[in-house]
C-alpha cells in the first residue's frame, strides 16, 4: 500500500480558501478526498481518476473545490474556495487501486492520517 501525508490545513475565515495537497510514497490510480467532521459520518468530497480525464464532486462542494493531480509527482490537490463554517472537519486524501475513481469510502486502499481545516463564521 503507498502512504498518504496531507498538508495544507488549518483556519479560514467563512468565505476564504485553502489549498490541500496529498504526497504519496508511490505511483498512484484514482484517488479521492473524504472530510469527518465531529460527530458525524466519513463524506465523500472529490474524486479524480488516474488520467485525470474524469473527476466527481459531492453536490455540497461542486463549483466552490476542484481537484487535481500531478502523476510526475504522485501528489493530489484540492482547491477549496468559498470555504463555509460547515465544511470544518479533518480532511484526508485516499487511494484507490483502480483508474476510476469512486464515491465509496470503504472502496480505496490507503489512507492518510489527514489535515484539520476549520472554517470560522
Amino acid at each position: 500500500q503507498v502512504q498518504l501525508v496531507e498538508s495544507g490545513g488549518g483556519l479560514v475565515q467563512a468565505g476564504g480558501s485553502l489549498r490541500l495537497s496529498c504526497a504519496a510514497s508511490g505511483s498512484i490510480n484514482a484517488m479521492g478526498w473524504f472530510r469527518q467532521a465531529p460527530g458525524k459520518e466519513r463524506e465523500f468530497v472529490a474524486t479524480i481518476s488516474r488520467s485525470a480525464t474524469s473527476t466527481y464532486y459531492a453536490d455540497s462542494v461542486k463549483g466552490r473545490f476542484t481537484i487535481s493531480r500531478d502523476n510526475a509527482k504522485n501528489a493530489v490537490n484540492l482547491q477549496m474556495n468559498s470555504l463555509k463554517p460547515e465544511g470544518t472537519a479533518i480532511y484526508s486524501c485516499a487511494a484507490r487501486g483502480l483508474a476510476r475513481g469512486s464515491v465509496r469510502w470503504d472502496e480505496y486502499d490507503s489512507w492518510g492520517l489527514g489535515t484539520q481545516v476549520t472554517v470560522s463564521s
